[in-house]
């Protein structure tokens, strides 16, 4: 009875550490399938995390060659400190040039034009890609919880499957609300400077980004509200 309250109880947290991270997923999607049309964007997200889940659980079998990935191997850098620099330099570089052309372009023709024309394919191979990147502390994270492989692989097809039930309404609305997607990108920048910090031997609290978003997240929501309401007070004078 114990062993199935453990297992029980473990799976919980496996979910929720998979949800958790999932977030960081849910903003990049956004930003990746903005370029494409409406009717693409759907498709995009379900074919990228489809192939994603499917290296994830290469991962999870392969867990000990994961492991390895952490193994410093040139100038006391390993493989998923080259990763994390390299995917941290992309989403800098990324969000920095959305942003950019959100600030300085804010008509959407001229936004349109400075962005390269994109495929559905490589849409969805970024996708994958920073999806695999994210997922290898996630998967390191849960073989050091527990050796139990079944476990885990239940866990991130749950996690998987609750991932895509919001994955599209909070993209969509990040989206439509040009206020949320400055906060977003914001909170991806931080992100990625996380990446190439913790590359580089300075790991930075997970909290303090979280912390960081979740309170640019509130004070936008509160300015909202207030030009709302002023815009509201006006109309009735």
């Amino acid at each position: 009875m114990n062993f199935f309250i453990n297992t029980f109880g473990l799976l919980v947290l496996l979910i929720g550490l998979e949800l958790v991270l999932g977030i960081d997923n849910v903003l990049i999607i956004a930003l990746l399938v903005d370029p494409l049309e409406p009717r693409l964007r759907q498709r995009a997200r379900v074919m990228g995390l489809l192939i994603a889940l499917v290296l994830r659980f290469g991962f999870v079998v392969g867990a000990f060659w994961l492991s390895m990935l952490t193994v410093p191997f040139c100038y006391h850098f390993s493989a998923r400190d080259l990763l994390l620099l390299l995917g941290g330099l992309f989403l800098v570089a990324k969000a920095s040039q959305e942003l950019a052309v959100m600030v300085f372009f804010q008509k959407k023709e001229s936004a349109f034009k400075l962005r390269k024309k994109r495929t559905l394919i490589t849409i969805v191979t970024q996708i994958v890609l920073l999806d695999v990147l994210f997922s290898i502390d996630s998967v390191i994270t849960a073989v050091g919880l527990t050796s139990h492989l079944v476990t885990i692989l239940i866990a991130v097809v749950l996690s998987f499957a609750l991932l895509l039930c919001y994955v599209k309404p909070v993209g969509e609305f990040i989206l439509n609300h040009p206020s949320l997607k400055i906060v977003a990108l914001a909170f991806l920048i931080l992100i990625g400077l996380s990446f190439m910090s913790s590359s580089l031997g300075f790991p930075i609290n997970n909290s303090l980004i979280y912390s960081a978003g979740i309170f640019a997240l509130i004070t936008e929501r509160l300015q909202n509200f207030y030009w709302r309401k002023g815009r509201k007070i006006i109309s009735e004078e």
